[in-house]
This record gives structure tokens, sequence and C-alpha cells, in this order.
């Protein structure tokens, strides 16, 4: 008697399991779309999505310190095993560097000095020098299509901020994104979304170097005629508030005229180690002190806030 009652009762079971089911396919597809556009109009228009992201950020934060340990380990490793013959070879390389560097410090101190000077003559504005923060790389984006990098410094650390100037040793890498307590996000100059404004340090002509998403970055809108070729070297403007004046942003290497074609096709290579700095340097643009006028970058700030 008991196997036909369960047999029955496992029979009944499989009848339930098939007509009792859950939402379909296209019903749960229109939930997610519907709780995606929500959570995109909440990063929009809140800062909500910001204080979660920042939550999230902090948690991950050791899964980023370990995924970069083992490049730590072995860079102290190679570090500590290297030959003494090596070590007593880079000793001289740095103290002739050292040299090298002592004597260009000099000159530049005495031109520095100089164009203060001047700029008092001239009842001009004070060009301070600017403050720098050592930071290290935690991640690269593999995404083809952005070129982005992660920090170890957030906000705990420094007074960081969206839009914060990122150079290495060589020239300008790119800005800050989002920043989080204990880590940062940085845009490259050569993502197809990032425009820095430029000039040719040869002649002073203006520009703007816009990210190709490859390894370049490329000048557009300028005419065929414009006084541009190989080699020149561009330098960051000033303009927009963003990047301090004068740091290189990369070099000229292809210029293409058309006839045909209104603007001429200018491709430069970045002056920064994007692909293989290790260290970067924040930095704090020194504003101008104008005692008579308002400084066009606070008031540039406070209409972009308002």
């Amino acid at each position: 008697m008991s196997c036909p009652v369960q047999s029955i009762l496992s029979g009944s079971l499989i009848v339930k399991l098939l007509f009792v089911q859950g939402p379909s396919a296209t019903t749960r597809l229109l939930l997610l779309i519907l709780l995606s556009v929500a959570l995109m109009t909440m990063d929009h228009r809140t800062s909500y999505i910001h204080t979660i992201r920042s939550g999230i950020a902090v948690v991950v934060y050791p899964l980023q310190y370990a995924v970069n340990l083992p490049a730590e380990l072995i860079g102290w490793a190679s570090n500590t095993f290297v030959s003494r013959d090596e070590l007593q070879k880079q000793n001289a390389e740095l103290r002739t560097q050292n040299t090298l560097l002592k004597a260009q410090l000099q000159k530049l101190t005495f031109i520095e000095a100089e164009n203060i000077h001047l700029r008092e003559l001239l009842q001009s504005s004070r060009r301070a020098g600017e403050r720098i923060l050592i930071a290290e790389l935690l991640a690269v984006d593999l995404d083809p299509y952005r070129k982005q990098i992660v920090i170890d410094k957030g906000s705990n650390h420094d007074d960081l901020y969206v839009g914060q100037p990122l150079i290495d040793a060589q020239g300008v890498m790119g800005k800050l994104t989002h920043v989080t307590p204990f880590s940062s996000t940085a845009q490259l100059i050569t993502d197809p979304n990032h425009a820095v404004p430029v000039q040719v340090n040869r002649n002073g002509l203006r520009a703007v170097a816009i990210g190709t998403g490859e390894d370049s970055v490329e000048l557009r809108h300028l005419p065929n005629n414009a006084d541009i070729q190989r080699g020149d070297l561009l330098v960051s403007s000033g303009l927009g508030c963003v990047y301090p004046a004068g740091y290189p942003v990369a070099t000229v290497t292809d210029v293409t005229t058309n006839p045909s074609l209104p603007f001429a096709e200018i491709i430069a290579e970045p002056v920064a180690r994007l692909q293989r700095s290790r260290e970067v340097l924040l930095v704090w643009p020194a504003l101008a002190n104008l005692p008579e006028m308002e400084n066009p970058c606070e008031a540039h700030k406070r209409r972009e806030e308002k």
C-alpha cells in the first residue's frame, strides 16, 4: 500500500512543479530595464548613488590591494636580490643625474626670480608653484573603449577633487573622475571622452587635444595652412581652469593635409608614460592672486556649482 501512495504523492509533486512557475523572461527583462533607468536617474539627479558607490569602493579596496600585492612582492624581490655591480652602476648614474639636476635647478631658480620681478614691475599676477601629492597605481581599466586607471589615494588622504590634474615625470596623464575614501579613478588623456586645451610650444598656436582611444591624441578643427609640423611639442595652455599652463602633453607625429577637406588630420603621441608609469603626481593648480579683479578660475568654478 505504501508504494502506490508514494507514487501518487511524487506524481502530484511533479505536476505542481510543472504548473508553478515564476515570472516570465520578458517580465524579468522589463523589470531589470526599469531598475537600470531608475538607478541612472538617481545617479544623475541625486547624491545617493555616489554614497553607495563610495561604500562599495571601500569594500572593494582590500581586493584591489590584494590583486596589486603580487606585483609589489615581485618588485620588492627584484630590488632586494639585485647584484652589487648593478647597484654601483645605478648609484653612479644617479649621482651624475643629481649633479645635472642641481645645476639646472640653480638656473631655474634664477629664471623664476627674474620672472616674478618682471611680473611685479608690470603690476601683473604672480604665479606660485603647484602643490603635488605622489600616488601609486592600483588597477588599469582593460575596456578598449575607455582609458582609465585607479590610484591608491582618496578623500581620506587629502583634499582630492573631481577634475584634479594627474601628471607623471614626463607630462600630463589625465584627470580624476571619481574620488572615494581610499582610492580614486582617473581618466587618461587618450580616452575618447577626454579633451585638454593645448598650444604649440614653438609658436603658441592654440588647439584642443582629444583622445583617440588608442595610444595617441588628435588635434581637430585646425585648417590645412595651420603652422604646425611633425616634432612640435604641445603643452597645456591653462584654458578651461583644469590643467596648469606649461606642462608637456604630446608631440606631433603626423600631419596630413587634404585640399578637398577643410581641416588637417593631426596626430600626436603623449609624452607621459601612460602604459608604464606606476607612480603619478596629483597637482593642485596654483591660482593667480589678482588684487583688483576676480580670479577667472574661481569664477568658473562658482558658475559650474550653480
